[in-house]
């Protein structure tokens, strides 16, 4: 019979272990590694658990993720035995804090909500018999009445009606207590829901085994792809031949389905492992290939409404340069960057705030000076504006990595530029925007032009003047480009007249002078040629 009894005690114990109510727990979130395809998430949490097996369920966890890459971390006695991910409403799972204490506040809500509907109805009814007492106080009719008639309709009146009245009275105070109850309650509910924070739905379902009765901590890590950074800069130029000021900063994206409040936030450029395999190694094969970042190959500043003539305009655009005049970035102090042959990894130091709703954070990342030199180039035909162009050698020591750029040159925006760190190029060429200082000008000599018609051939001359004026106080060096036709017919003939010692390209019909000009002062080059061709025939010129 002994023997029994234990079996029986035993299988009772087992049941009555499994058969206990969930631990709830809520998870508060500490870091975030964002990876430009999603982030590692590193929660953690207390739980007070009983000896033995347990359920835990783990709130506050991002609404979608990687069941696979969640690992949970807790002292030496703990054994974390199943995990499992549910991001769906299960009655006897969505707590945030504590189930068993939550069904009873949905439970008074009901009975709160029935009372009060009950107090409406018995309202009305008082309301309504007062309007009809109140509208019956005439006695006797035509007739008249007896004294003793008027006497027993006023005590009888004066006694409902003072009942009736003290009715409506004590259930209207029972109304209004009843309902400051319901909405205690139902802040208490949605305690979890406030509006400048995110709840999310994800939950995490523990089977846990503990060696001894005790507060536990737990360490939750696991990957989600709802998040994602991008690279952009502010590069701030004071004045010609100074350092280009880089402000390194990230466009922070997430909808994991909880705001990151005060984290602990790290970036890493290219894309998360998420696989759980042992490397293996693979034969290293060297091929010419397609080069990945041939979007970012174009480096110029972007203008509204201006023609695309191989380096794009930019406007001063004093509205959008306001939002752009920060104050002295010294995140340089609270960033620590490290590089590995393919990632550069950037930990920040100062909390940060995520919020889980698509929109872009801005986060500064770093901050340095990039020595440059600085050269302007213009093309008077096509465009009448002079482009500083800044060039940067060993730009492969300032971890920079492919983005859009907001430019300041002298204390004015001037646009978005391209830095493409993939280039194949020795040396970086960032255009820096036009700079209305120095004005370029082309124009007819017509003294030196026209045309002429000698026996059975036409000769056309044309002759201009450019003009470049630095209206800056420093001297200033700068490219100029003009351009000739060359002829694709033997008949046809083009010969230089002047070319006021300039590059020639014959195979491009470009002439390139590079030219140095002081402050305050212009030079002036005269370039012109010759075309010949039949007189009978006609030409585009």
């Amino acid at each position: 019979m002994k023997v029994k009894f234990s079996m029986v005690a035993i299988a009772l114990c087992s049941i009555a272990t499994w058969a206990q109510k969930p631990v709830f727990t809520q998870a508060k979130i500490e870091s975030a590694r964002v990876y430009f395809n999603g982030a590692e998430l590193t929660h953690k949490t207390k739980v007070k658990l009983p000896k033995g097996t347990s359920e835990v369920i783990v709130s506050n966890v991002a609404d979608y993720l990687n069941a696979e890459t969640v690992q949970i971390g807790s002292t030496t006695g703990v054994t974390v035995m199943s995990i499992q991910f549910n991001n769906r409403y299960v009655e006897e799972y969505d707590s945030v804090v504590d189930s068993p204490l939550l069904k009873p506040v949905r439970d008074s809500i009901t009975l709160l909500q029935k009372e009060l509907k009950k107090i409406d109805n018995e309202l009305t009814v008082e309301k309504k018999t007062i309007a009809i007492l109140d509208a019956n106080t005439n006695v006797g009719g035509q007739n008249g009445s007896s004294a003793l008639e008027v006497t027993k309709m006023v005590d009888y009146y004066k006694t409902k009606r003072l009942q009736m009245t003290n009715e409506v009275d004590r259930l209207t105070d029972k109304q209004t207590s009843l309902t400051d109850k319901l909405t205690a309650l139902k802040n208490k509910l949605d305690f979890n829901k406030d509006k400048s924070e995110k709840s999310s739905k994800g939950k995490l379902i523990l089977q846990v085994m503990n060696e001894v009765e005790g507060e536990v901590p737990l360490q939750i890590k696991y990957y989600t792809n709802q998040a994602n950074w991008k690279p952009f800069y502010d590069l701030r130029v004071e004045k010609i031949n100074s350092p280009i000021k880089v402000v390194y900063k990230a466009e922070v994206t997430q909808q994991s389905g909880i705001d990151w409040k005060g984290v602990n936030l790290s970036l890493t450029s290219g894309v998360a492992n998420q696989s759980n395999r042992i490397p293996t190694w693979s034969t290293w094969f060297l091929s010419y290939g397609y080069n990945d970042s041939s979007y970012l190959k174009e480096v110029s500043v972007s203008n509204k409404g201006s023609k695309k003539l191989g380096y794009s305009t930019a406007s001063y655009d004093k509205a959008e340069s306001s939002s752009l005049m920060y104050e002295e970035s010294t995140m340089a102090n609270y960033t620590q960057v490290n590089e590995s042959q393919l990632n550069v990894s950037f930990d920040i130091s100062i909390p940060y705030t995520v919020l889980s709703n698509g929109k872009q954070h801005s986060v500064t990342l770093n901050d340095f000076n990039i020595p440059a030199e600085y050269k302007y180039f213009a093309a008077p035909k096509l465009d009448s504006n002079a482009y500083l162009v800044a060039t940067i050698r060993d730009y492969g020591n300032y971890n920079l990595l492919p983005g859009t750029a907001n430019v300041i040159f002298d204390g004015v925006y001037v646009g978005k530029t391209v830095l493409d760190p993939a280039n194949t190029e020795e040396e970086m060429k960032l255009n820096m925007g036009k700079d209305p200082k120095v004005v370029v000008t082309r124009t007819v000599v017509k003294d030196k032009s026209g045309t002429k018609i000698l026996s059975s051939k036409k000769t056309q001359n044309f002759v201009y003047d450019i003009a470049i004026r630095n209206n800056k106080a420093e001297s200033i060096a700068i490219q100029v480009e003009d351009q000739y036709p060359i002829s694709s017919n033997t008949d046809i003939e083009v010969e230089l007249t002047d070319t006021a010692s300039g590059n020639v390209n014959p195979d491009k019909g470009i002439i390139k002078w590079d030219l140095k000009v002081k402050g305050n002062e212009g030079k002036t080059l005269r370039f012109g040629y010759q075309v010949k061709y039949d007189k009978n025939q006609s030409i585009n010129l």
